[in-house]
């Protein structure tokens, strides 16, 4: 068997095996390994004449794995199919096929095809809508990217990198991790338990360090996806769980639940812990996230008045305000996620909000418009541009909300989201630096001022590329895995800089509004699109160019101005002005 060169002559066969590594979306359904050429046959596919040539591919199954069956096949079979013409697919183009009932993404890059899986492992998003730019794939829905030689992940939220089908000779998915080494006595100490420790303890056993990481949180859980808290509320602890215990475990990577911070003490390189154990270190990442902002009304120490920020408190919630009257505090992302979750379970839900639209610092007033508008259809009542200025109950529970125009609210239970605060309190009184907030100072290394010292995630504001370089404080979870990620570089020694682009997305009624980039400090707009229809597409603009976009039913538009902004591009509101959203090729060529 021949494979397809770039002339179309017949070279020595090509051959993909699909990845086994764990975490990957393939993994654990099936018991079959399959292998996969992307080939002409010898002659039946050169045909004369110039004709268009066919491309097929082949799969085998080759006994166990970890990967998808082919179906009504035992462990000598081989199915060849013809999935398309070589000229279905052009110059950058992206299409899924199927072989033998599974599903395999060609790219065709500067006359070249390579074949990879088709589904984001971050959310299951059809990969062949996404953005290809070079040798590199962006997800349309939550802006993972991905090396289409290699499979490799190159910007999160993702973990997993995506099966690249090659060589058998070379068909390892992701990098090996290095293996602990009792010879090596450092330690890398990690305090905190979310993405930002994660990205950074894989990374270091990617690298090759092979010394002690410890991963010290006061969670009770392993790292778990945090943004399905207000997303989908009905979900236990464990199905949302980013890495399993085994899989820490087996990269020895130690993982400390119920174990929280107290003091540093950065001339000894000591932790001190709230049990009164403490722990030496020879570098140490500072990663204990935020926490949401308190009411200081009376009667805020009455039960059943909840922030959201673990699977417990989403579980609470969701039983308490079951058929019963909720009063959300703040239209922020939390705020209007819970609204939008709980829309059709809650008795009444009524959302407070001194500004006067949701979400108006972050996405403006015309986003937060549509929103209200799609929860407000659904029953949800806003009450906006007014504050809480008092709850009362009976019996110890909350039974009243009290506005500051003097409207009281029925409220069995009352949600809190109004901000957050870096949770950076046990470093009170050392030399570290921190803003006026709280937020830990780094550089674009994720080094602090202090020696051996790193910071990540929603606990440090850093200088943003997008703002000329002007410090901001971005809690996404995408942010936070790019942060885990250069920190750990650099606590190797790598000299690398952070290189991102901010991503986020926030889902209601089964619809997702999606944000890239970094609109703070914007001064005007360009709306492509309807908010009416709720199709659109928004640029934010400051200084006369793009510095962030969101869209609703525009996908993958966002991807895209994302890769734009990567690659150090500018947009000018004129070219803004200009583009067509029924088209990301015009998008693309402006």
């Amino acid at each position: 068997m021949g494979a397809l060169s770039n002339e179309g002559r017949a070279s020595p066969a090509v051959g993909w095996q699909l990845c086994q590594t764990p975490g990957c979306h393939l993994a654990g359904e099936s018991r079959r390994q399959q292998q996969c050429w992307l080939s002409d046959l010898g002659d039946k596919c050169l045909n004369p004449a110039g004709r268009t040539r066919s491309l097929w591919c082949s799969i085998r199954n080759l006994g166990p794995s970890e990967c998808l069956p082919v179906p009504s096949m035992d462990s000598s079979d081989t199915i060849t199919e013809e999935v398309c013409r070589e000229d279905d697919v052009g110059d950058g183009q992206l299409l899924e096929v199927m072989v033998a009932g599974y599903p395999v993404l060609l790219v065709r890059n500067r006359r070249e095809f390579r074949a990879l899986g088709s589904k984001c492992p971050h959310y299951g998003a059809p990969l062949s809508k996404g953005v290809l730019r070079g040798e590199r794939l962006r997800c349309p829905w939550h802006g993972a990217c991905f090396n289409i030689r290699t499979g490799d992940i190159e910007e999160y939220p993702a973990l997993d990198c995506i099966p690249c089908f090659k060589d058998l000779e070379s068909s390892q998915r992701v990098k090996d991790t290095s293996r602990r080494c009792l010879l090596n006595k450092n330690t890398m100490l990690l305090l905190g338990g979310g993405v930002a420790a994660l990205v950074c303890a894989e990374t270091l056993r990617q690298e090759g360090f092979t010394g002690r990481i410890i991963m010290a949180t006061k969670e009770k859980h392993v790292p778990y996806d945090k943004s399905k808290l207000s997303k989908e509320m009905n979900l236990k602890a464990e199905d949302i769980y980013l890495r399993k215990p085994e899989f820490l475990e087996a990269r020895g990577i130690e993982f400390w639940t119920e174990k929280e911070a107290v003091s540093v003490d950065f001339q000894k390189q000591k932790v001190r812990f709230m049990d009164g154990s403490s722990q030496k270190y020879h570098q140490l990442l500072i990663a204990t996230g935020s926490h949401s902002g308190f009411l200081k009304v009376p009667g805020a120490d009455l039960q059943n008045i909840c922030t959201l920020q673990t699977p417990e408190e989403s579980s609470k919630i969701l039983e308490l305000a079951t058929g019963r009257n909720l009063v959300i505090v703040g239209a922020s992302f939390i705020g209007m996620e819970v609204a939008a979750f709980l829309s059709d379970k809650a008795g009444t839900i009524s959302v407070v909000e001194r500004e006067e639209f949701p979400f108006q610092h972050a996405m403006g007033p015309q986003v937060g418009g549509v929103a209200m508008k799609m929860l407000q259809n659904k029953g949800v009542k806003f009450h906006m541009k007014t504050e809480l200025c008092e709850l009362k109950g009976k019996d110890g529970k909350v039974t009243e909300a009290v506005l500051v125009n003097g409207e009281k609210l029925p409220a069995d239970v009352v949600v809190v989201g109004i901000g957050s605060t870096p949770s950076s309190a046990f470093l009170k009184g050392t030399s570290i630096a921190r803003d006026a907030k709280g937020a830990i100072l780094v550089d674009l290394h994720m080094q602090t001022n202090i020696p051996k010292v790193f910071a990540a995630g929603d606990v440090v504001t850093f200088p943003v590329a997008l703002l000329d370089g002007d410090r901001s404080s971005i809690h996404h979870q995408q942010v936070a895995e790019a942060h885990g990620r250069c920190a750990a570089l650099n606590m190797l020694g790598r000299g690398e800089e952070l290189h991102t682009v901010p991503y986020f997305w926030s889902t209601l009624l089964g619809k997702s509004i999606r944000y890239a980039g970094c609109g703070k400090g914007y001064t005007d707009t360009v709306v492509k699109g309807s908010l009416e229809q709720q199709k659109f597409l928004i640029f934010y603009i400051r200084d006369g160019h793009v510095t962030a976009a969101a869209s609703l039913n525009c996908d993958p538009m966002v991807s895209l101005i994302a890769e734009v902004l990567y690659l150090g591009k500018q947009i000018s509101k004129e070219e803004a002005e200009a583009c067509d959203i029924g088209s990301i090729t015009s998008l693309a060529q402006s």
